[in-house]
């Protein structure tokens, strides 16, 4: 399922052929919203934006567009009348005079008003939005320290959208590697330099993701990484997809397990489990 990161910089890229021009045409193939097709036709995008992993289309007369990619959705950016090579299934078409956006495959799509949008169903529960400028480290850290969150494995909390929006399996993975904690430690267990520097890493390295087109690993290494040969699915992460691999901190395996079927990897020399050490 694609993270913040990747929603943000396709809500980025729709945006630089959708802002400010006038939507020709909107079409709908899911029956129930077809009644939009006339409300949004000839109306002007006036922003793109994401929040958590879902996207919002603005348009002019006050509707918004909501869309939620899940597993298999994905937008793609074309010219006016050119369709990409694919086999999925198109759900929402927007033209202007010169390109199109078009959503595939995804099926949580709504048309909401002003009333509406912060009712939605998914917006409504979610926590600081690790990609918002305005979200500082104190803000996660609230939310560890919070009675509601406090006492969850860090494992199940990465996921949660109420308690930070946008993460998701590999930045999981990613964020408790750089703070070196363990999966199933809990926030009442660490400290506050613990909790400090695992605040500073959810956003840090989700800023990084965004930034870099989903590169968590540090760029210096990834420059060394690069010269060696190595391609990017190789150099991309930390501990992420590296099973069986070494830990660029200590050499040791990096280990994969599963919670609640997801998977997750870490590195268990330098990410101990503290409970068990008590």
């Amino acid at each position: 399922m694609p993270e913040g990161p990747e929603i943000r910089r396709a809500a980025l890229r729709i945006g630089k052929v959708l802002n400010g021009k006038e939507a020709r045409s909107v079409i709908f193939s899911q029956p129930h919203l077809q009644r939009f097709n006339n409300a949004l036709s000839g109306e002007t995008v006036v922003g793109v934006s994401s929040r958590g992993k879902a996207m919002l289309t603005h348009f002019s007369n006050e509707l918004t567009l909501y869309s939620h990619n899940q597993l298999y959705g994905r937008w793609y950016v074309v010219k006016r009348d050119k369709q990409p090579a694919t086999g999925r299934t198109l759900r929402v078409a927007i033209h202007t005079d010169t390109h199109s956006a078009l959503l595939y495959s995804a099926s949580d799509i709504e048309v909401l008003t002003p009333e509406q949008l912060p009712l939605q169903k998914y917006l409504a529960k979610l926590g600081p939005d690790a990609l918002d400028e305005t979200v500082v480290w104190r803000d996660v850290l609230d939310q560890l320290m919070s009675k509601q969150f406090c006492k969850r494995s860090l494992a199940a909390l990465y996921l949660d959208q109420a308690f930070v929006a946008g993460i998701g399996n590999y930045l999981r993975s990613e964020i408790l590697h750089a703070a070196g904690l363990h999966p199933f430690d809990r926030p009442c267990d660490l400290t506050r330099a613990q909790l400090g520097a695992l605040s500073r890493a959810t956003l840090d390295l989700t800023r990084q993701s965004l930034a870099t087109a989903g590169i968590t690993n540090s760029p210096k290494r990834v420059a060394a990484l690069k010269r060696d040969g190595l391609t990017r699915s190789r150099y991309r992460f930390v501990v992420f997809d590296r099973q069986g691999e070494g830990c660029y901190r200590c050499a040791t395996p990096v280990e994969r397990i599963e919670v609640n079927s997801r998977r997750l990897y870490l590195c268990s020399q330098c990410q101990p489990h503290l409970r068990g050490k008590q």
